[in-house]
C-alpha cells in the first residue's frame, strides 16, 4: 500500500492550525473534490492528542475508536520547538516508540508508516520512472509540457540565456539517462531480446 493512498495526520500542519494547544477541542476532515469523505475528533490534553473517530472494515458495523497519541517536542536551533507524534503502537509484539511527523489510517488505528509498512509512490518507482518524473518536473517548471514528444520549453521573458541553456542541457541529460535506464531494465527483464527486436 502506498502512503499517498491513505488518510494521514500531519503533526506540523495540526500545530500550525492550533490543534495542539492544550485545551483545544475540535476536529479535522478530509475532502475529495470539495466533498467531505471522512472526519476525526481532536482534543489536545497534557497527555497528548486524543483521537476520536468511527471506523469500519470489510463491511462490518461501525466501531468507535478513541485513544491518545503522546506528543514529543524537540527544540529548534533558532528558538521554539517542533512537535512529533510519539507513537505508542505495538508491531510484531514490540513497542514502536518512534517519533514521527505523520500517522496513517491503514486500518483500525492511525499508525506510523513503518508499522503499516507503507511506502511512498516514489519508493516504488523504477529508476526509469524516477528519471521521467524528474524530467517532467523540470519541463513544467520551465513553463513547458511534460513528455519528450513535446518541444523544449522556450526561454521565458527576463530569464538569462545561460540559465535557460543550462536547463536545456539538464533536460537532454535526463532524457539520455532515462533511455539508458530503460535499456538496462529491458535487458534484465527480457535477456537476449533487444528493444529494437521487440518493437518490430
Amino acid at each position: 500500500m502506498k502512503a499517498e493512498h491513505t488518510r494521514s495526520l500531519d503533526v506540523n500542519r495540526l500545530h500550525r492550525e492550533g490543534c495542539l494547544r492544550t485545551g483545544y477541542w475540535g476536529g479535522w476532515q478530509w475532502t475529495r473534490d470539495g466533498e467531505r469523505v471522512a472526519n476525526i475528533g481532536l482534543r489536545s490534553t497534557p497527555e497528548g492528542l486524543r483521537l476520536t473517530y468511527r471506523v469500519r472494515s470489510s463491511g462490518d458495523d461501525w466501531k468507535e475508536a478513541e485513544y491518545t497519541v503522546p506528543l514529543a517536542w524537540s527544540p529548534c536551533t533558532k528558538g521554539g520547538s517542533r512537535p512529533y507524534f510519539l507513537f505508542p503502537g505495538v508491531r510484531a509484539g514490540r513497542h514502536c516508540g518512534r517519533r514521527v511527523a505523520k500517522l496513517y489510517s491503514g486500518g483500525r488505528y492511525f499508525l506510523c508508516r513503518h508499522c503499516y509498512r507503507l511506502v511512498y509512490q516514489s519508493q516504488a518507482e523504477t529508476p526509469y520512472d524516477r528519471l521521467l518524473r524528474r524530467r517532467d518536473k523540470l519541463r513544467l517548471s520551465m513553463g513547458g509540457e511534460a513528455g519528450s514528444s513535446n518541444p523544449f520549453p522556450s526561454r521565458r521573458k527576463g530569464q538569462w540565456q545561460r540559465t535557460h541553456d543550462a536547463q536545456i542541457r539538464r533536460l537532454i541529460d535526463l532524457e539520455i539517462e532515462a533511455d539508458d535506464a530503460l535499456v538496462y531494465w529491458f535487458g534484465r527483464k527480457f535477456p537476449g531480446l533487444s528493444i529494437d527486436d521487440a518493437l518490430r
